[in-house]
């Protein structure tokens, strides 16, 4: 598998909250030999608080912009990027990660993602407070089909499948 990872220097997941895309994206940088990054994380670590204590003090759209700080300057070369639910919001954002290699979007049901996220409550989705997940999950779909480059359904079995199934999207 060394000559996959010459092929892309950078593979961005992009989906909804509960799509899957930080444990597919561990499971993924070990498969081809990357670094693997959540920018969620990342933004957390330079704020110093939660998504939620963000939000719940500043807004999500300060979220959003605080999110576009951190991708538009850290490095993305040489790793899988686990990218927040809100990145396809910024035009900024999505055109680095487009010049920088392959994005792919994690697709998943609605129903799916409900069960999924309403497991952790507290998750920090940046949304208006009047949003149902629902109305997140339509709002955000065609922006997600808009920006990705690949396709992949991250329902039909495991992390390690999914990471798998992905492997085969770009290098086959």
């Amino acid at each position: 598998m060394s000559n996959i990872r010459t092929q892309f220097q950078t593979i961005s997941l992009i989906g909804m909250p509960g799509v899957g895309k930080s444990t597919v994206g561990v499971i993924l940088a070990k498969l081809i030999g990357l670094e693997f990054t959540d920018t969620d994380l990342s933004i957390q670590a330079r704020e110093g608080r939660t998504l939620q204590q963000i939000i719940d003090s500043d807004g999500h759209l300060r979220l959003r912009e605080i999110e576009e700080q951190v991708l538009v300057s850290e490095p993305v070369e040489g790793r899988v990027l686990a990218t927040g639910g809100s990145v396809i919001y910024s035009e900024a954002i999505m055109e680095r990660l487009g010049a920088a290699g392959p994005v792919v979007y994690l697709r998943a049901d609605v129903a799916t993602l409900v069960q999924r996220v309403s497991a952790n409550p507290d998750r920090g989705i940046a949304s208006g407070a009047d949003q149902t997940f629902e109305d997140i999950y339509n709002e955000r779909t065609p922006l997600y089909e808009r920006f990705a480059t690949h396709n992949v359904d991250a329902v039909g079995g495991s992390a390690d499948a999914v990471a798998s199934l992905i492997v085969q999207e770009l290098y086959s």
